[in-house]
This record gives C-alpha cells, sequence and structure tokens, in this order.
C-alpha cells in the first residue's frame, strides 16, 4: 500500500469507478466529460455538460496558512482551485463556453467565520474576471454555504460549471499510433498569473502537505486532518509552512497552495484554428491518477511513452526527496511539472508549443505514441 493510500486516498479511486461503471456515458462516450443531449434548449445541434468538483483537501491547508500568518486573502486562490478544476476539465471537450458557475461550501461555523467565506466567494469574481479578459466568459448564479460542523472539521469549497456547446465542438479522446505528445508546464508564472505558481494544483495536496509539514501541526490542528490516518503518516515532514521552497521566492505553505493553473486562455487560441483543433487527438488534465490519467481513456491498444519530460519543479523534488517516495508513486498521485496534455499529430506541434509560450507557459513534445498489441503506459522508464 502507497503512503497517499495510507492516507485514506486513492490515486485511481477505483472503488468509485466500480460505483458507477454502470453509468450511462453520454452521447460523446469518451470525452473527457460526460455530454448528454441538449435537454435545456431541446435542440438537436447543441448539448450540455454540468461537471462538479472542488479545491479538496487543499482547503484544509489554507486553514492552516490563514490560521499561522493571518493571510486571509490565501482562501482566495481555494476558490480558483475549485472553479479551474471544473472548468479545465470541460474544455479538454472542446467546449468553450460560455459557462454557468455555481458554488457549494461545507464549513464548520465554530472555526470558519464569515470572513473567509467573503474570500473565497471574492475569490470567485476575481478569477471570473481574470477569465473574461482573456476570452472565457463564466456568468456567477450563486450557491450554497451550508454550516455542517456535524460532518466538516473546517471547510470543503466546491463548484458546478455548466455549458450548452455545439455537438460539432466536441472532441473525444481517439489517440492514434505516431501521435506525439505536448505538455504543457504547471509551473512558473503565465502572462494571466500575478505570482510565481509551483505547479501543485489541486491533486496530491494530502500527500503533499503530511509529506512536507513538521509534525508540530499534529498536536496543534487536530481539526485539519483524519483521525483514522496512522500518526506516523500526518504531517510527517520537517518544514514549516513559512520555511522558502529551495529555488524559489515562495514559502512552503504558498508553493503547496499556489492557485490551479488554468489552460482555457491557449485552449481558446488554439481553438480559434479550426485546422489545428481537427489534428488533436485526445486533450488530457492530468488530475486525478496525474500522470496516469491518459490510460482511464485510451480505447485501444497502444503504448503512450513518456520520455522527455519537462523539468521536475523545485516543490515536487522537494516532496520526492526528503520522503523517498518512489517515482512511480510520484508519477501516479503529482503532475510533476505538466498538468496538461494534448495528443497530436507532430505536424501541429510546433504551432502548439509556440501559442503556448505566447501566454510565457512552457510546452514541449514530451511523448509519443506506439502502436501495440496492448494498452501500456511508460514514464521515465516506468512501466505501468
Amino acid at each position: 500500500m502507497s503512503r497517499y493510500e495510507k492516507r485514506g486516498v486513492s490515486p485511481q479511486k477505483e472503488d468509485v469507478h466500480n460505483a458507477i461503471s454502470n453509468v450511462d456515458k453520454g452521447i460523446f462516450p469518451n470525452a473527457f466529460c460526460k455530454v448528454v443531449a441538449d435537454y435545456i434548449g431541446n435542440d438537436s445541434s447543441y448539448c450540455n455538460i454540468v461537471h462538479a468538483d472542488g479545491a479538496g483537501t487543499k482547503s484544509s491547508l489554507a486553514y492552516l496558512y490563514w490560521k499561522e500568518t493571518g493571510d486571509i486573502r490565501i482562501w482566495r486562490g481555494i476558490a480558483q482551485d475549485a472553479l479551474v478544476m471544473n472548468l479545465d476539465d470541460i474544455i479538454c471537450t472542446g467546449a468553450i463556453g460560455p459557462f454557468l458557475l455555481s458554488n457549494t461550501i461545507g464549513r464548520n461555523k465554530h472555526l470558519i467565520p464569515g470572513s473567509v467565506i467573503k474570500e473565497i466567494i471574492d475569490g470567485f469574481e476575481e478569477c471570473i474576471d481574470t477569465m473574461q479578459s482573456f476570452g472565457t466568459n463564466i456568468k456567477f448564479t450563486g450557491g450554497e454555504t451550508a454550516d455542517v460542523g456535524d460532518l466538516v472539521k473546517t471547510i470543503i469549497v466546491d463548484s458546478t460549471v455548466a455549458c450548452r456547446p455545439l455537438r460539432s465542438d466536441i472532441k473525444e479522446v481517439d489517440i492514434q499510433p505516431n501521435d506525439v505528445i505536448i505538455g504543457f508546464s504547471s509551473y512558473g508564472q503565465a502572462t494571466y498569473e500575478n505570482s510565481y505558481n509551483a505547479g501543485m494544483g489541486s491533486n496530491g495536496l494530502t500527500s503533499g502537505r503530511h509529506d512536507l509539514l513538521k509534525h508540530d501541526y499534529f498536536t496543534k490542528y487536530p481539526e485539519s486532518f483524519d483521525k483514522n490516518t496512522p500518526e506516523e503518516y500526518i504531517y510527517s515532514g520537517i518544514f514549516s509552512l513559512t520555511d522558502i521552497l529551495n529555488g524559489t521566492e515562495v514559502n512552503i505553505g504558498q508553493a503547496l497552495l499556489s492557485p490551479t493553473r488554468t489552460y482555457a486562455p491557449i485552449l481558446n487560441k488554439i481553438f480559434e484554428n479550426q485546422s489545428l483543433k481537427d489534428a488533436i487527438h485526445g486533450i488530457i488534465h492530468c488530475t486525478g491518477g496525474a500522470q496516469t490519467k491518459v490510460m482511464k481513456f485510451l480505447d485501444k491498444p497502444l503504448h503512450i511513452i513518456k520520455n522527455d519530460l519537462l523539468p521536475i519543479p523545485p516543490l515536487f523534488q522537494m516532496i520526492q526527496s526528503t520522503t523517498g517516495t518512489s517515482m512511480k508513486e510520484m508519477f501516479e498521485v503529482f503532475n510533476m511539472g505538466h498538468r496538461l496534455e494534448i495528443y497530436c499529430d507532430e505536424a501541429i506541434a510546433s504551432d502548439l508549443i509556440q501559442i503556448s509560450r505566447l501566454f510565457q507557459v512552457e510546452a514541449k513534445i514530451i511523448g509519443r505514441c506506439e502502436a501495440s498489441t496492448e494498452k501500456a503506459l511508460t514514464i521515465d522508464g516506468i512501466h505501468y
């Protein structure tokens, strides 16, 4: 059992996928999100997508950082996490909006005051304004804030995003032999970001915070973790939240809490060119399952080979070096430097890379796809 699983988390969520294995997969069964007929407008030219996700246990880390530093604005990034985890999943289908957003917040009122809720709501609005300036239109329709202290120790921040795209806009994942794989960096500072992004996103936070942060937080903040987890896996690291992350100008708390990068501006720009969009055979948002995510959408015998990855950023280097976690597990839990992949004809690779660099997001060919007798994945020589 991996360190991740011992903390009560599964990178592949096999039991969840088994539970929904018989659920209808929609009208584009291998699209990155479930797509259904246009129940809203009853127009056969359109379809509907409604997607729900959230910031996960990142909100528990935000709670620690806020309590330790008094920086209440850190909660704004949690709103962006909850929005982007939906937005970018949907855009991987080829849909570009406009979008409707509703949020759901469950809090323990004894610990989470209204001032925190205000920062989160302001964070949604701030992110929406930024996205609109880069061509992604989102309407905030409101939401629900529930006082559920009997269920939630601190706070959980989720959202739902919906859109009504044309059916002709939808792209299913249909990876082909000889496709190249372009990886788009999760770290650095994009033109639409106001500070350095360490690349964490909203996956792997349960391990990220417990692997790096020191055990002092175990006694100080018992409300911040699952008591069913063995103590040796709770805050088992050596760092304080305010220790500087080597190789950067941010501290470890800020690095872990870097708001999830959206790739919407880049994909919107790519989709403006229909010939580029037509030459794309799959867009993968490397969230749950991280670098193994593509295997959930691989519907034919192919060997996915990732053998020239972007440099691993300092945050993931620190997690691996201080814990000794195997690289196999690291690739299953963390995005390790790129959270968006495009599988496409090699002829358009340079165009996609150039578009990404317009936004100061590094991108490169990180691998290729080969014909095979079975479905297989190899990452830096590690076989899955």
